[in-house]
């Protein structure tokens, strides 16, 4: 299996294109592994002439899971709400440090950075704090860290908090992935066929709620990114769907509006996923802002 030893920890990667074109770099969201970025989705990117690098985050996936580490995500929430410090094992500046040191151990000097959800955020991290290796930043269902915007819907978060508790039956396991990729998805076009057929490949291949927990204490105690990211100076595309029910649409719209230059594009109808009916459309930004980027 491809890995590399980058910032102190193994990461799992694989590669789609020509290694001697530019390189996409693809973020995870929370609790995702990189295969949620399908293949077929990875080698159209790479048909634009590009190559595509897709990569587990650590504590998820075939990526190092830091088992010894403790983290407590609901007295992280009663903590934002108490206006106290939060005690988190690493934080989302940890998480792209790994993105930009598994560019390291690939001999890529600079890279079109795209994340979706928590990749998003990881993928603004890499842009403010290592600025010269991103060339262009794409943010899919993303928000800027800020607490008055991207606020989950209620009901949502009691789902994906819900997640966090460990299932000891497969069946279980794969049946609240299901679920959770309901509740959060895209109502219109839900494919609980291939919900399955995914999810059951995700929880054979790796299974660590606790893990996915410590992601989200990362998330909360990162803070705002809101001045970073007015500083930014590289082409930007922001994309959300305007049914997200996990990430409101307002993040996205904040993540535009602070980034001078963005261009923000509404995905009508959309939830937060990424179904094969929304691809182009995806796809099309992430190639309009590499075109920019190297022109």
């Amino acid at each position: 299996m491809p890995t590399t030893n980058a910032n102190g920890i193994q990461i799992y990667f694989d590669t789609f294109g020509d290694p001697s074109e530019p390189t996409v770099l693809l973020v995870s969201g929370l609790g995702a592994q990189c295969l949620v970025y399908d293949d077929e989705f990875c080698r159209a990117i790479a048909a634009t002439g590009t190559r595509v690098v897709r990569y587990d985050n650590r504590d998820v996936g075939l990526s190092t899971h830091l088992s010894h580490s403790e983290a407590h995500p609901m007295a992280a929430l009663a903590a934002i709400g108490a206006g106290e410090d939060i005690d988190a094992p690493y934080t989302l500046s940890d998480m792209a440090a790994d993105g930009v040191a598994l560019l390291d151990a690939l001999d890529v000097e600079v890279a079109d950075v795209f994340g979706a959800s928590m990749g998003g955020m990881i993928a603004q991290t890499i842009a403010i704090e290592h600025p010269t290796r991103a060339r262009s930043l794409t943010s899919l269902m993303s928000t800027t860290g800020e607490s008055e915007v991207g606020a989950p819907d209620p009901v949502t978060l009691g789902t994906l908090l819900a997640v966090l508790v460990p299932q000891q039956e497969r069946e279980a396991r794969i049946a609240n992935a299901v679920l959770t990729s309901k509740v959060i998805g895209t109502p219109s076009v839900f494919d609980e066929a291939r919900t399955r057929e995914r999810a059951t490949v995700f929880v054979d291949r790796s299974y660590d709620p606790a893990g996915t927990g410590r992601q989200l204490v990362a998330i909360l105690a990162s803070g705002s990114r809101a001045v970073g990211l007015a500083a930014l100076s590289l082409p930007t595309v922001v994309m959300h769907g305007d049914l997200d029910p996990l990430v409101h649409v307002s993040g996205g719209r904040r993540t535009a509006e602070l980034v001078p230059g963005a261009e923000f594009r509404v995905l009508e109808d959309m939830g937060h996923d990424m179904p094969p009916q929304y691809w182009d459309r995806i796809i099309a930004g992430i190639v309009d802002n590499t075109t920019r980027a190297a022109a």
